[in-house]
């Protein structure tokens, strides 16, 4: 088999035609309409009630928005390799019943029930990997039959209670409802990152420039990092004046800011946008298709899981309606919405910040202007068709290669 010639990056030539031009500057400036949709958006509540964009009402928002982002950035993954997953939320509901049923009835430490709630939903995942790698059953099928499944084990592991609820002052509880950090520490993080992304910069124009590339300017550097720092300290500084940023938040950022180093940094992330933009090219390049595909099953679905267990001790309880096709159905819509491409080959980890965040600050201020819940699903399903449309006009302004 001969050797793939690759770049200076250690990125396989042949692949770079199919999924180069989908990348940052791309991804950075369809962000822009989804960010000022977002505030406009949220103006527009304010002024209906100016209670909207109080500290304690958007400190209850970020709660409110963790663990469906969590979920969605499991989406996001899938949806990069071009495949879906139709079970995230019951696979999500499972992983609440499994940790729930096992602390109370089982009398297990709640990190163990945690741990194999987060093994069951990786299990899953790997099953569908191996069902579409393998068998070439169409990721739709196999996850909608997890989706019947999950909800089937679902109702199994509760038994016929159908609810079981959590001591309030078990710490997964404590850390998904009471949990805050210590403005010192948050602070501290926003110099972190502040400071990390600076010298990323740096470091990615010293490297391009002994390679004789184009490389931006230092001012440009500089006005990026000023504006990454005021767009961190100003909701820091704002949600201080109540309880701060959650534990769960922070989990949840601290995830989407692993997830984007893997999806820019390494060669899986570079394998998944090039199997996501065309899959042929991307296996004659010699990227290892099947594991990459498996892998982002077993992502997603762990997520989810992960995302079931902090629900579970965000409500204090699991029950047969947690999950459930509808939190499938807004974590695919937040992927979307956020700029995930349902195409494959196109998004980045802040997709899931930038969804959820739209449709929480919808379904939050449709609850507080007292609007019918149905609105909810309308406002949604009009923003994610707008998003699916942007997606395929600008996709077909591009000259990308057929897939075969």
């Amino acid at each position: 088999m001969s050797v793939p010639v690759v770049d200076r990056a250690g990125l396989p030539v042949a692949a770079r035609p199919d999924w180069r031009w989908q990348g940052g500057g791309d991804r950075d400036l369809g962000s822009m309409p989804v960010v000022v949709s977002t505030v406009g958006i949220a103006l527009v509540f304010q002024a209906v009630n100016g209670a909207y964009l109080s500290a304690d009402n958007l400190v209850n928002l970020t709660l409110q928005a963790a663990t469906t982002g969590i979920l969605t950035l499991g989406v996001v993954l899938v949806l990069m390799v071009g495949q879906i997953d139709l079970s995230v939320g019951a696979v999500s509901g499972l992983a609440g019943a499994v940790v729930t049923v096992g602390f109370v009835r089982q009398g297990w430490p709640v990190i163990v029930a945690a741990a194999i709630a987060v093994l069951v939903g990786g299990a899953l995942g790997a099953g569908y990997g191996w069902l579409f790698t393998r068998l070439g059953v169409p990721s739709f099928v196999v996850t909608l039959a997890g989706l019947m499944v999950g909800v089937g084990l679902q109702a199994q592991v509760l038994g016929a209670t159908a609810s079981v609820n959590l001591p309030y002052e078990t710490w997964l509880v404590q850390f998904a409802q009471q949990s805050f950090l210590h403005p010192a520490v948050a602070w501290a993080l926003v110099v972190a990152v502040v400071l990390g992304y600076l010298a990323s910069r740096l470091l990615e124009r010293r490297r391009r420039l002994e390679a004789e590339l184009p490389a931006v300017s230092l001012p440009a550097i500089a006005v990026r990092t000023a504006v990454i720092a005021a767009a961190l300290a100003l909701p820091v500084w704002y949600l201080y004046l109540s309880r701060g940023i959650g534990a769960m938040v922070a989990l949840f950022v601290g995830m989407v800011l692993v997830a984007d180093l893997v999806l820019r940094r390494t060669r899986w992330g570079r394998s998944v946008r090039a199997i996501g933009s065309n899959v042929e090219s991307a296996r004659r390049a010699g990227f290892p298709v099947r594991t990459v595909y498996l892998s982002a099953f077993v992502a997603c679905a762990a997520l989810a899981a992960v995302a079931g267990i902090l629900s579970a001790g965000r409500l204090a309880a699991a029950n047969q309606s947690t999950g459930g096709a509808d939190l499938t159905l807004t974590a695919i819509a937040a992927a979307v919405i956020g700029g995930t491409s349902i195409f494959g080959g196109r998004g980045s980890a802040w997709s899931a910040v930038l969804g959820v965040g739209v449709i929480h600050v919808i379904s939050n201020g449709l609850t507080l202007v007292n609007a019918e819940g149905s609105l909810r699903f309308i406002v949604t399903g009009v923003v994610l068709a707008l998003a699916v449309t942007v997606d395929a006009v600008s996709r077909r302004g591009q000259s990308v290669p057929a897939r075969r």
